[in-house]
């Protein structure tokens, strides 16, 4: 289930990503198919290794073009274990609204992209995430839940004030946006045959990708989608200093001087 829409975030294969908070890999496993440089950074030790057993599998079956690479590492959002101006796009699906310092993980996004670079950010868009947390307590008050909602316009300030230039927007999953206002009113934690109902109509989904579904969705996630999502571009800079670039295969360091054109 892929949140960001590659065509926006012009990933081309040679590109070096950096997928944030990756929880168990589903956005690097498309950006190694499209032929990227991938290092997929959680926190979570399982989700680390969960991914790397992925990458791995995807890599062993060809699934990935040559030229491509991908690791899996364990990393600090606040303090990325990456060189300045390294990489040509990240992600960052889903895991601002958990942080509580989201402007020191944002600098830090912008501190290790590239000039010309470009990130994907995706957060609970306002009103379905707030009726969510009208419904339960229990969603969202819990170790490492969400702890703030986000309005786009907020988002989209937040990430000029780190100095990137937001670009498109787009919506996304509405059709598990009920799912969770039905496990919200109902109990997050409770097991009950409407939730279980419901979550094989999106397994169903997923696995099948009937055209019924996908239109709905396309119709709804304007106006209930789940995910908010915004694209925004690191300027570029002129006559830029030399840059250190960094394998996402090895894991090495080196120097690129940038040529002034």
């Amino acid at each position: 289930m892929l949140t960001v829409d590659y065509d926006l975030l012009d990933l081309r294969p040679g590109m070096t990503l950096l997928d944030l908070g990756c929880g168990e890999g589903r956005h690097s496993f498309e950006a190694y198919r499209r032929g990227a440089r991938v290092v997929a950074l959680d926190w979570g030790v399982d989700e680390v290794r969960t991914t790397q057993r992925w990458l791995t599998a995807i890599g062993e079956a060809g699934e990935a073009p040559a030229g491509a690479a991908a690791t899996s590492i364990r990393g600090d959002l606040l303090h990325l274990p990456v060189p300045d101006a390294s990489v040509d796009r990240i992600i960052a699906a889903e895991v601002l609204e958990h942080i509580p310092d989201d402007a020191a993980a944002m600098a830090e996004i912008a501190r290790v992209l590239k000039p010309g670079g470009r990130v994907a950010v995706s957060v609970p868009r306002w009103l379905p995430e707030r009726i969510c947390w009208a419904l339960s307590d229990q969603y969202h008050a819990n170790e490492g839940g969400h702890i703030r909602i986000y309005r786009g316009d907020d988002l989209r300030d937040r990430l000029s004030a780190v100095g990137l230039e937001p670009g498109p927007t787009h919506h996304a999953h509405s059709l598990h946006a009920p799912f969770w206002w039905l496990k919200c009113a109902t109990g997050v934690e409770r097991d009950n045959a409407a939730v279980r109902a419901y979550h094989r109509l999106l397994v169903w989904d997923l696995t099948t990708r009937p055209w019924l579904t996908r239109t709905a969705e396309k119709v709804l996630d304007p106006l209930i989608g789940k995910s908010f999502v915004v694209y925004a571009d690191k300027p570029a800079v002129a006559d830029a200093p030399a840059a250190r670039r960094w394998s996402a295969g090895s894991g090495s360091l080196d120097r690129e001087r940038a040529a002034a054109r």
